[in-house]
């Protein structure tokens, strides 16, 4: 493994653009940027060149496919015996901004065989989806919903009939809300038997016919949205630090101890997974997290030490505990007692805890050193980063913003891919999201969306061959969904659905088109300009 202090030159390319600063890094990052309402570019047609790679361009076995997650896309969200998850809480409460909620979403409960058509239709190795852990166990443990247990063996059996391998998350963001009501959710260890037990019944129920499980999406970024600025559900903060007025919570140390958690709690899954399930079910299990690459402001030393630090919290915060066994020296150095410690037995236990990784990227940003943070007696993560982060010259004020007109950096992906294999020795990887917003009305002529898809693929197909072991490639999202926070003003759906009319019914993009003859190895160079005609 390269030495992160040699990694600086070969991967921080310096910017020199005059970009606007975001003094609020967690408002921006959480509320515009992550968790499927993420950072979007003018990528204009015509920007790109004609790509010049084919699905022939990659290993044999590497799986193509898109995803969904339970909440966004399932509804049905009093029926069949499922309970509220803080989703529920958080949308009902009037916190979205376009004031509307995941109650019907795409109605994906009732309609799965029709979806389960139309992605075999699209020619998908794979489809990405979770399951609700309120509708397989309404109180978050004891009792299992036989109709949830039902729901999803009718998903998975639907898939399989028509060849498609389900990728299962455990848990995309939707904890039980009588979890939290009862102890605070991932601030409390507690939910660690809680989450293990959880996962047994998915594993017991669905793991003879699945072999890909994700534990848990974005702990990096549940840490800082949830428990920091509170522009997610459970909406904890402490003033003066969160989007809404903070009532509970406290920023300072609630993200450390959720991540900490929520590491704990992988790790317990994990354990399960290859000592009861693994070697009869033949499946691998990893953990998955948000990236950006970053790139140096400028080419100071400052800026490129802030850039490393950077990127020591937001993706070491997972990787190194999942390769070393411990989180990052500079991160317990700045953090100092708020960061709960790893025990010898739970770095035992957390090391070497997957079988893969998974990651989301749509972007990268830029950043400037602001060592003078350290100085503030009252920090919370936002501000331990010790940096500045820009995205754009010309992004308006952030109660303005969404996330359209970002610049796009499909370098990035390459460069992200290739410092995880040199840093963390190359391990498996699944990019289990990557795609591109548009506003609803624009949707269906997305041509800015297959730009955008074709050169973050073909980006991808650089680092696979200077290298990095990339197992598959997930498009966010496979329709348009319930986006989180973002609602439905803005979609990243291949397929639209008809939400505006209320009918729901599916309906195929330019981008579906596109990607479906891409991945049934017709038209080999991938000329989305013929199809715009047609």
């Amino acid at each position: 493994m390269m030495r992160k202090e040699e990694s600086l030159s070969s991967y921080f390319v310096p910017c020199f653009h005059s970009l606007k600063q975001h003094a609020n890094f967690l408002a921006t990052l959480s509320l515009l940027l992550l968790l499927g309402i993420s950072q979007q570019g003018c990528f204009c047609s015509g920007q790109v060149p004609e790509p010049e790679f084919t699905r022939e361009d990659f290993p044999p076995d590497f799986i193509f496919g898109a995803g969904t997650s339970a909440y966004q896309m399932e509804g049905a969200v009093a029926e069949d015996g499922r309970n509220p998850s803080v989703w529920d809480t958080f949308t009902h409460s009037g916190k979205m901004f376009d004031k509307s909620n995941g109650d019907v979403a795409c109605d994906g409960y009732h309609r799965y065989k029709e979806d389960a058509k139309l992605a075999a239709d699209m020619g998908l190795d794979s489809y990405r989806f979770s399951i609700s852990w309120p509708r397989l166990l309404p109180n978050g443990r004891g009792m299992v919903n036989p109709k949830g247990v039902e729901y999803y063996n009718n998903l998975i059996d639907e898939l399989l009939k028509y060849g498609i391998k389900p990728h299962i998350t455990l848990y995309h963001l939707d904890l039980p809300q009588a979890l939290e009501d009862e102890y605070e959710g991932w601030l409390s260890p507690k939910i660690l038997e809680d989450f293990t037990a959880y996962a047994n019944v998915c594993f017991r129920e669905f793991g003879d016919r699945v072999t890909q499980w994700t534990t848990i999406v974005e702990p990096n970024i549940i840490a800082m949205a949830s428990y920091d600025n509170a522009v997610l559900p459970p909406n904890r903060c402490s003033n003066p630090f969160g989007i809404y007025n903070c009532t509970v919570g406290n920023s300072t140390t609630e993200p450390y101890i959720a991540l900490h958690n929520l590491l704990l709690a992988h790790a317990s899954v994990v354990k399960l997974y290859k000592t009861k399930y693994q070697a009869r079910q033949n499946g691998v299990i990893g953990l998955n997290l948000y990236t950006y690459w970053c790139y140096p402001y400028t080419n100071s030393t400052l800026d490129v030490r802030a850039t490393q630090r950077t990127l020591d919290f937001l993706l070491g915060c997972i990787l190194n505990p999942l390769v070393f066994g411990d989180y990052p020296k500079v991160m317990k150095k700045i953090v100092g007692s708020r960061l709960p410690s790893l025990t010898k037995e739970q770095s035992k236990l957390v090391k070497g805890s997957f079988d893969f990784i998974g990651i989301n990227h749509y972007s990268s940003m830029w950043v400037q050193d602001n060592s003078k943070a350290f100085e503030t007696p009252l920090r919370d993560f936002s501000a331990d980063f010790l940096a500045k982060f820009s995205f754009s010259k010309d992004l308006p004020p952030i109660s303005q913003i969404l996330p359209i007109g970002m610049p796009v950096d499909s370098a990035g992906l390459q460069h992200c891919l290739e410092y995880i294999r040199d840093v963390y020795g190359n391990p498996p990887v699944y990019i289990e999201e990557n795609g591109y917003a548009l506003l609803t009305n624009e949707t269906i002529h997305d041509v800015e969306r297959i730009d955008y898809l074709s050169a973050y693929i073909g980006s991808l197909r650089d680092a696979i061959r200077n290298g990095a072991n990339v197992k598959g490639y997930f498009v966010w999202s496979f329709m348009d969904v319930f986006e989180f926070l973002a609602g439905y003003q803005l979609q990243y759906g291949l397929y639209h659905v008809d939400f505006v009319g209320g009918t729901l019914a599916r309906r195929p993009k330019l981008s579906a088109l596109w990607y479906s003859k891409f991945l049934n190895k017709t038209d080999a160079r991938m000329n989305w300009k013929a199809h715009v005609s047609q």
